[in-house]
């Protein structure tokens, strides 16, 4: 493989001489003269029909494609790769972290590969401008962090999604939930509560907003706000999707997830749909929910339901200087419901914790759990079970079910 190695750098640099690679060349044309260069050398020197296939392969990932990561990124068992510098690269499967035997040539092939990750999207990342997250075609999501940040080299960690998004019949079969509570989910979501889903890091809040977007009716006109656009909302004709903008060099021309929530509002959304809130736009999301677009959904990074409300009250506070009694109001009757996901040791992602989410009483914010994850010990491969039980608090506030002609059914 060494050879071909040289053969494919030589390959390269004869189509970087030959064509303009920074105009819009359509991957059908790279390929033709990328075949066309491979016929050139097969005069000079006998290549199998299996190594003219590496070849091809082997320039039109480092061209078009990630390079080495490109058969990480085809692999559909890697959930998620991660790039320490040119010569560390991991990746995730069936939730076991492994290091991969390839490398990239060198760090400058690596800061091309992130170069073709964040043009087609209209960002940018440079010195200047070291962190950016960003997106592949298939929704992948990507954050890179770039020296002199990254000590060990310029670092990419891309989550791969699949390619139909998961469903809420999958979550029962893989026993995230059960069929009771994806019943209380669906009636849920039709009655328009406004919902929160928090865990933590690779939890899966993106996967489980998805499974829950697909109880939303078909009929309703659904706004979606996301910084790196990346959920699969699937069968609703009248759907806005709207992605976040970081400034050019100039720092002129960021849009923030705060400027579209506020855009939203002007165009008659009957949901909207917040993909994660991080700080200030909590404000602007919480306000929403407060005047009359019920229904809406979102995440957040929190550690359970309860530190969910206390990070949304931090992330208000970085935007407004308002009293913490009026922002624990206003939390308290715009979120109804919390749904906390956790990842365990055996690596499963679960939900944890289903709570509703009460009026402002005593300084606090009340909560009533409704479903509470049990565990009951693990198997012989080490795997938890365990089951989200019922608890016997009674769900209080019953009035959005009645409106929407529904009966609570816990």
């Amino acid at each position: 493989m060494g050879d071909l190695q040289e053969i494919i750098a030589q390959v390269r640099q004869i189509l970087s001489n030959r064509i303009d690679l920074t105009q819009r060349i359509s991957d059908e044309d790279v390929r033709q003269a990328i075949a066309d260069i491979i016929a050139e050398r097969s005069g000079e020197q006998y290549l199998s029909i299996s190594d003219k296939r590496k070849i091809m392969d082997g320039v039109f990932q480092s061209m078009r494609g990630l390079d080495v990561l490109q058969p990480l990124l085809d692999d559909p068992s890697v959930t998620e790769i991660m790039v320490n510098g040119p010569d560390n690269i991991f990746y995730e499967k069936a939730g076991q972290l492994y290091q991969s035997d390839v490398h990239f040539r060198d760090q400058k092939r690596l800061e091309d590969v992130i170069q073709n990750i964040v043009e087609p999207i209209n960002r940018q990342v440079n010195e200047s401008t070291p962190i950016v997250d960003a997106r592949l075609k298939d929704g992948s999501r990507v954050n890179i962090v770039l020296p002199p940040i990254a000590l060990s080299g310029p670092t990419v960690t891309i989550r791969k999604f699949p390619e139909s998004p998961m469903t809420i019949h999958q979550l029962i079969q893989l026993g995230s939930i059960t069929q009771e509570v994806a019943d209380f989910l669906h009636d849920l979501v039709l009655a328009k509560y406004n919902i929160f889903i928090s865990g933590g890091t690779g939890s899966g809040k993106t996967t489980f907003l998805n499974a829950l977007s697909n109880y939303i009716p078909k009929d309703e006109r659904i706004i979606t706000i996301e910084d790196s656009a990346e959920l699969q909302i699937q069968g609703i004709p009248n759907l806005v999707r709207l992605e976040a903008r970081n400034a050019n060099m100039e720092g002129k021309g960021e849009i923030t997830i705060r400027d579209l929530i506020k855009s939203s509002l002007r165009m008659r959304p009957e949901r909207i749909v917040v993909g994660e809130v991080r700080g200030p736009e909590a404000l602007d999301m919480l306000q929403a929910m407060n005047t009359g677009h019920d229904g809406s959904l979102s995440t957040g990074h929190a550690n359970s339901a309860k530190d969910m409300l206390s990070r949304l009250e931090t992330m208000v506070l970085t935007g407004a200087d308002f009293p913490i009694e009026a922002i624990r109001q206003q939390i308290a009757s715009a979120v109804d419901i919390i749904i906390h996901l956790g990842r365990l040791r055996d690596h499963s992602r679960r939900v944890l914790e289903i709570t509703e989410v009460l009026q402002y009483k005593n300084g606090e914010i009340q909560r009533n759990a409704l479903f509470c994850f049990e565990e009951q010990g693990e198997d012989e491969k080490g795997r938890i079970i365990g089951v989200l039980k019922r608890t016997e608090n009674a769900m209080q506030q019953t009035e959005k079910f009645r409106a929407a002609g529904l009966i609570c059914r816990i």
